[in-house]
């Protein structure tokens, strides 16, 4: 039988994603058969599976880590955002329908025979499984019916660590404060601490450790650092979303409200010299030489949006002096018009007109991985044609004038995500750019984005090592009273 471990957070993004990433990339290196879990997943980055199931990235990063293909019983749910009070939900990687926040919580019981069953599959090809909580386990008004957090780990009798965030301060009232809050048959799941993202030296944190045993009752088994790595983030609540940068080659990537599969564009990020910045604002597009339209989860949403916000207008212009790039939703937005029935949200919008395109939006989604030749692109990007892709699609609408790259102009399109991760196409991507502005430089010197987390994965494996005690770590897993489900 698979032993199971389980890592909670003491708020969103404290880092458990990470966290699970690096442990299972530890057992599989010592030499075990490793899978993460997380029964609930509430994202708008998502994969598709050889299958065409659908499911978070998340647990698509930690299988890469854990060296085994991502399947969709690794996430049975996930919530997508289509408002602030609605999701679409898709259970076993296909849509179950939308449901506002209230029907679902009342609802999400009655998928743990779904749950289970996904994980019995995993039982079945894994020594140890790595489950990842979601936000924070004393979250009073979720703790009714909780199907991710402590109410997961009792369903699969897990050992549970928690992670607390001290790069955002007050780690020691995030950590006892939600020991406090948890009932005593909960407490006692935990077995370990983690303060993760520490900046400084540890022998100045010392005292506060030794305060936060004393309080809690339960051992540190790791501080660990505040790490750079180029792997792939959870949420919208990651920090390449916020940050800004310049660089001799500058990426503007629009940051509309249901932004989704950002991580589309993390493959350009390997090179010093080129700054990928997610805007919000007309003036933020100023100095881009590239302007990227992403997925989006709400495309008449996010159009209307672009409009009140200005955006429309000076996408429009600025592509009159530099290319532009719709992947999925963005691609939709570049075309004439957008029809929606009542899929996302209902309506009809006028899109940017800048591709000779329409899209209606079907009940039917269409998840499949592709791959294949680029036909003729024209343009700054000629050098793509011919280049061989993969990808995956992931949308509601069907596009007329629909191909591979769809291209007018300085204006491109497409419905593949994932289609900028062959060095080829990246690099040739960058060169391009770097050559309308008369630069020479390595710009397109980088590695196929497979290749480059593959060493990251290795690089969090062993700052973990260095910074928990992963001898403690084997021993909670062992000391579990592990029992059939």
């Amino acid at each position: 039988m698979a032993k199971v471990i389980m890592v909670q957070g003491t708020m969103s993004n404290a880092g458990k994603s990470l966290i699970v990433a690096g442990l299972c990339r530890i057992f599989k290196q010592d030499g075990y058969r490793v899978a993460p879990f997380k029964s609930q997943n509430m994202a708008l980055n998502s994969f598709i599976t050889e299958d065409g199931k659908e499911m978070g990235r998340a647990q698509v990063m930690q299988a890469e880590a854990a060296g085994i293909k991502p399947d969709v019983c690794m996430n049975p749910i996930l919530l997508k955002p289509t408002s602030h009070v609605g999701s679409q939900v898709i259970v076993n990687g296909e849509i179950l329908g939308n449901m506002n926040a209230k029907d679902y919580f009342q609802y999400k019981k009655k998928l743990v025979p779904d749950i289970v069953k996904a994980f019995k599959k995993l039982e079945s090809i894994a020594d140890i499984i790595v489950i990842e909580g979601a936000g924070s386990p004393a979250e009073i008004n979720l703790k009714e019916n909780d199907i991710v957090n402590m109410g997961m780990a009792e369903i699969v009798d897990a050992s549970v660590l928690l992670v607390g965030d001290i790069d955002r301060g007050g780690v020691f009232a995030q950590l006892l404060g939600t020991l406090m809050l948890l009932e005593d048959h909960e407490k006692d799941r935990v077995k370990g601490l983690i303060i993760n993202k520490f900046r400084g030296d540890k022998t100045i944190l010392d005292p506060g450790i030794d305060m936060l045993e004393e309080k809690g009752g339960i051992p540190v088994v790791g501080v660990t650092p505040y790490m750079e790595l180029n792997i792939e983030d959870e949420d919208s609540l990651s920090e390449r979303l916020t940050s800004k940068k310049d660089g001799l080659i500058n990426i503007c990537v629009v940051k509309y409200p249901r932004i989704s599969n950002f991580t589309d564009f993390n493959v350009f990020e390997q090179s010093d010299q080129v700054a990928v910045n997610y805007v919000t604002k007309p003036e933020e597009l100023k100095g881009a030489d590239l302007i990227i339209l992403p997925g989006s989860k709400n495309t008449i949403g996010d159009m209307r949006w672009l409009k009140e916000q200005g955006m429309s207008d000076a996408i429009m212009e600025a592509a009159n002096h530099i290319p532009v790039f719709g992947i999925c939703g963005g691609y939709q937005m570049l075309g004439k018009n957008i029809e929606d029935d009542g899929v996302e949200e209902k309506g009809r919008v006028s899109g940017l007109n800048l591709l000779p395109v329409t899209t209606k939006m079907r009940e039917e989604k269409t998840t499949v991985q592709t791959e294949g030749i680029i036909g003729n692109v024209g343009g700054i990007f000629t050098g793509l044609s011919g280049k061989k892709y993969t990808g995956y699609e992931i949308h509601m609408g069907e596009t007329v004038g629909d191909d591979v790259i769809v291209n007018s102009g300085n204006v491109y399109g497409s419905y593949v995500h994932g289609i900028f991760d062959k060095s080829e196409i990246a690099k040739n991507i960058l060169e391009a750019l770097a050559e309308k502005k008369g630069i020479e430089s390595g710009v397109g010197n980088i590695l196929d984005y497979d290749k480059v987390k593959e060493k990251e994965y290795d690089k969090l494996a062993e700052e973990l090592r260095k910074h928990m005690d992963i001898e403690a770590i084997y021993k909670i897993l062992n000391d579990v009273n592990y029992r059939s489900i």
